[in-house]
């Protein structure tokens, strides 16, 4: 198995960002070549980076057993988003990235080799791409997401709300804006898109339970079926390692 860091520099962000990937020993895999490779996507948290799935989680033992090539790109705090000043995160993460992977590996899986999960900022991200791009990937998953923007209005700390200020505007016109989970959630519903699987899990015991809650509940509401899991556990790699295993599970079937 191989364990690769790339240094690149994205024309959407224009600074040099640290990719982190993950490809399987092809001889364990009867000699499947990469580019004909089932390809997840690991979106890391607000305060994580590339490296921070392949620290903390049994990734690399999952990639090699399925047979996965894993990509774990950085992307800072910009919660996947394009921000004000120019760098393009969400283009990077759903244009530029696949299109380098493309070119540098021959990556260009179907929609239905394509897999994507994320964790706390992670989890908005993914499902950011899962609803707006729904034609690239075949299942989504938020780990204790941040599915609601709610929490950014009702944050107590004046200096996280600057920061969030920065990135998203007044975060009093965020309902309903283009950064809104719902309002993703309801075009997509409007626009009858042929939506990836959804998986949303979260410990009881996160602050960011709620949001969770609150978007499978939407999801109940508005007919888009979702698989929802909630247990004991709260906002650590403890909980998420379990559940990107209960995701592959569910997605891939039981380990060989």
């Amino acid at each position: 198995m191989a364990v690769l860091r790339i240094d690149h520099t994205p024309k959407t962000v224009k600074v040099c960002l640290p990719l982190n990937i993950i490809l399987p020993d092809p001889v364990r895999m009867n000699d499947l070549p990469v580019s004909k490779r089932k390809v997840l996507y690991l979106f890391h948290g607000l305060s994580d980076d590339a490296t921070a799935w392949g620290r903390y989680s049994c990734i690399e033992t999952l990639a090699q057993d399925y047979g996965l090539v894993v990509v774990m790109p950085s992307v800072g705090r910009s919660f996947y988003i394009n921000q004000p000043n120019g760098q393009a995160y969400f283009s990077y993460v759903t244009e530029e990235l696949p299109q380098y992977l493309f070119d540098v590996f021959g990556l260009k899986p179907k929609r239905e080799d394509t897999l994507l999960a994320g964790l706390s900022m992670g989890g908005y991200g993914a499902f950011k791409a899962g609803l707006l791009h729904p034609e690239m990937y075949s299942a989504v998953a938020s780990f204790s997401g941040v599915l609601s923007l709610a929490i950014m209005n009702a944050e107590s700390d004046d200096e996280r709300k600057d920061e969030f200020q920065l990135l998203f505007g007044d975060l009093a016109k965020l309902p309903g804006s283009e950064h809104d989970p719902a309002a993703w959630l309801q075009n997509a519903v409007a626009n009858k898109v042929d939506l990836p699987r959804l998986f949303i899990a979260c410990g009881r015991q996160d602050d960011l339970y709620p949001l969770s809650k609150m978007f499978a509940a939407a999801c109940q509401q508005l007919g888009v079926p979702v698989d929802y899991h909630e247990e004991d556990g709260r906002h650590d790699w403890y909980f998420w390692d379990a559940q990107i295993k209960r995701f592959l599970k569910a997605v891939l079937g039981d380990l060989p």
